[in-house]
């Protein structure tokens, strides 16, 4: 008898085990069927440089700044509800940072500097924004500061022009594109600046470099076979890669959150268009297709609708 009791006791709690496994599968499955990534760009396809956004699939294409200055290079924030971008909508020559809702609200400055600030890009856990620095004429360099826009720190220290920085997925790295060495090649850093390290070394430019989700690779474009072309590394800078092939321009590559997909910007079709691709660089295609340049993407982290 007892042992009876024992195995219905058992079956009992096998059958409330698979219950569980089963309603945490159905609701794994909802929550991934609901995540969903979208892409922010620039384009002055209303006569003017301003930020777009629309989904991973090219539709939805909508404005989020509108003004007459030039708003570029957007970035999203960790949590996918703020993006980062350059203006200089305060007029002059030089470029102040700003932030806003990923819907284009709350549209609030945070650098206030008589040189260029540009290119920023958020930190891996949100509390920090790397960006450079120039003096337009001869000099750039790579800053952090907080995301309230405090703190600014300068990382960098040369007569070259350092550039396009970006952070690797753990913030304890920061990857970036350098004129120190005649052409633009990419370094990194220690987050605090120290342990400069070049990983590339050619005739021609590579810039603007983007981490990799995972932290194992680094994309980049550059203009050694040409023209400019989408390329692809190991952290370390080996493996470099070309994944584009093509007698037009592309550039400026981001990832797609999961690592998979790279979107970038060409010219291949007469004028500058979004397009995306496996992250080995099959399957390109088109997103954007409007006569105007749309160009700088960025790719969101998944955000749950």
């Amino acid at each position: 008898m007892k042992r009876k009791v024992l195995w219905l006791f058992l079956s009992f709690l096998i059958a409330l085990t698979l219950v569980a496994w089963s309603c945490d599968g159905k609701q794994t499955g909802e929550q991934e069927e609901e995540r969903e990534s979208k892409i922010a760009f620039t384009s002055d396809r209303d006569g003017n440089w301003d930020i777009y956004v629309m989904n991973a699939d090219g539709s939805g294409q909508r404005r989020l700044t509108n003004n007459p200055a030039w708003d570029w290079y957007p970035s999203w924030s960790p949590d996918g509800e703020k993006i980062v971008f350059d203006t200089n909508r305060h007029g002059g020559p030089n470029f102040e940072i700003y932030v806003m809702n990923a819907d284009g609200t709350g549209q609030t400055r945070l650098t206030n500097d008589p040189e260029w600030d540009s290119s920023p890009r958020w930190s891996p856990d949100g509390e920090k924004i790397v960006f450079f620095r120039s003096d337009i004429a001869s000099n750039a360099e790579i800053y952090t500061m907080n995301a309230d826009g405090s703190g600014q720190r300068r990382l960098t220290n040369n007569p070259a022009w350092d550039c396009h920085p970006s952070w690797s997925p753990d913030g304890t790295k920061i990857v970036f594109d350098s004129q120190r060495d005649s052409n633009h090649e990419i370094y990194v850093i220690n987050a605090d600046g120290t342990g400069q390290t070049r990983l590339t070394n050619n005739s021609e430019s590579d810039v603007s470099p983007c981490w990799s989700p995972d932290g194992t690779k680094i994309v980049f474009y550059s203009q050694r076979d040409g023209n400019h072309e989408i390329y692809i590394m190991n952290a370390d800078g080996t493996g470099q890669t070309r994944l584009t092939d093509n007698p037009a321009d592309d550039m400026c590559p981001s990832w797609s959150p999961d690592g998979e997909m790279i979107v970038f910007s060409s010219d291949r079709d007469g004028n500058h268009e979004i397009y995306i691709m496996n992250s080995d660089g099959t399957e390109q295609t088109r997103l954007t297709d409007n006569p105007a340049y749309d160009v700088v993407p960025s790719w969101s982290p998944f955000i749950t609708e």
